[in-house]
């Protein structure tokens, strides 16, 4: 799905997306990866949701969001609450959602200015 332009492309803005990409300000993107308005995508250590651990989440709270939107692959699905421990200890929120949900999810909540962080994993599942 194609996504109209915006005044915030300035930042991260989620242009476009599919089933086995996303498209960051017309960069395709087919690995996962942790997106914030005001820094470059960084690829991110998580291959597959069923292999997610303590070290993936980690990253994630290393860029210190307040809210994180989690794009689980093609459909949605829940992380076991041991893995986001550290994240709720710091009262920082994670949102589940399937990841074209994620991505506009993302958009919206990064144009209203809010320090969000998305982290998309990339697979086939």
């Amino acid at each position: 799905m194609k996504l109209h332009s915006t005044a915030t492309q300035q930042y991260q803005t989620i242009t476009a997306y599919d089933k086995d990409s996303v498209e960051i300000n017309a960069i395709t993107y087919k690995h996962s990866l942790i997106v914030l308005p005001e820094t470059k995508p960084a690829q991110w250590s998580a291959n597959s949701f069923e292999d997610l651990n303590m070290t993936d989440f980690a990253q994630i709270e290393a860029t210190m969001p307040d809210v994180v939107i989690l794009g689980t692959g093609l459909k949605q699905r829940f992380v076991h609450p041991k893995l986001t421990a550290s994240l709720a200890a710091r009262r920082i929120g994670v949102e589940c959602m399937d990841n074209q949900a994620a991505c506009r999810t993302y958009n919206i909540l990064m144009a209203e200015g809010r320090k969000v962080a998305l982290a998309l994993i990339m697979d086939a599942a």
